[in-house]
């Protein structure tokens, strides 16, 4: 039966967010967790007369890891690709190199059963759209950063010359959108970020999600020095020392939520378009603009941020200044 109630927000994906037309590829790209999210994509873009591929991969074994060489190169070669899968494919090569073959690409990370029948999905993507777009061209025509929260968030950072990045959940040829979030993000210059981050609100990887103690992290020309707290700070700490590469410590974007629909609950997708919230990711850039590539991208969200590019405040917790 969830797969009745399912039909709903796969309607949504074809019809309002990759837009597909009769004789059309969709490729489905997924691992045997979300294979009924897929099934049901697959079935309502055969109804609206596309060619519809569902390919399942492993599970991968970290957020950020390539997926095979075969499906990427399938992914350049498709008109629409969705991923719905266990583990994020969202910063890597592949969807760079299919972005730049003009594949529409809607990622679709931990996605559940419940996130395709409601919640941010059933946001109003087209009435976002101009709002997440001026916050992104802020980003763009700006130079320095300084966010900061109540928390204790208090980081600068170097954006110039570095593209704004609006995700809407609707996409043109050669653009890729996170969904359901809707977010206006940018990727600061290798080396620039300083300060401290304070994140109160979620960390919707590795098992963390929804913080019950806030994780305290100390950043210097770009990289993460220190990370204190709980047990959730633990299981970062340990698993980015891990990794064995500097790069997985890199400050690389600053992003903002922007959809009302969203609730916190500790899955990435939803978290990032939570209203009243901002994230810093870590590790991986190269899909946002910058220059990094690192073996995981992960996500330090934070309530009630205040934004301001060039000394003029673009965000104030639930307030858009555009």
């Amino acid at each position: 039966m969830k797969d009745l109630l399912m039909i709903k927000g796969a309607k949504t994906l074809i019809d309002v967010c990759t837009k597909v037309k009769p004789g059309e590829t969709v490729l489905v790209v997924t691992d045997m967790f979300k294979i009924d999210i897929a099934k049901v994509i697959a079935g309502v873009a055969m109804d609206r007369g596309a060619e519809a591929v569902i390919t399942v991969i492993q599970p991968r074994e970290r957020n950020g890891q390539e997926p095979p060489k075969a499906v990427a190169e399938a992914m350049k070669k498709a008109d629409v690709v969705f991923t719905p899968v266990t583990y994020s494919i969202t910063h890597t090569q592949a969807v760079k190199d299919a972005a730049s073959e003009n594949t529409r690409i809607i990622v679709m990370t931990d996605f559940s059963e419940e996130m395709m029948m409601g919640g941010g999905l059933d946001a109003d993507f087209e009435a976002l759209r101009p709002v997440c777009r001026q916050v992104a061209q802020k980003f763009a025509e700006g130079k320095r950063i300084k966010l900061t929260s109540p928390a204790g968030t208090d980081l600068e950072m170097d954006i110039t010359e570095r593209r704004g990045n609006a995700l809407y959940c609707m996409v043109e040829p050669g653009e890729f959108s996170t969904v359901p979030t809707v977010e206006a993000n940018v990727s600061p210059i290798e080396g620039s970020a300083n300060g401290k981050i304070v994140a109160d609100a979620s960390i919707p990887y590795l098992g963390i999600g929804v913080l019950n103690q806030p994780v305290h992290v100390d950043v210097q020309n770009g990289f993460i020095t220190n990370i204190e707290g709980g047990m959730q700070a633990e299981i970062l700490k340990k698993d980015l020392e891990s990794q064995g590469d500097k790069n997985a410590y890199n400050i690389a974007e600053l992003g903002v939520g922007l959809n009302p629909k969203c609730r916190m609950c500790g899955i990435m997708l939803e978290d990032e378009g939570v209203i009243s919230t901002c994230h810093i990711g870590i590790g991986t850039n190269i899909t946002l603009g910058g220059h990094t590539k690192a073996p995981v991208h992960y996500d330090l969200l934070m309530w009630e941020p205040k934004v301001e590019v060039d000394g003029k405040i673009v965000i104030d917790g639930p307030n858009v200044y555009v």
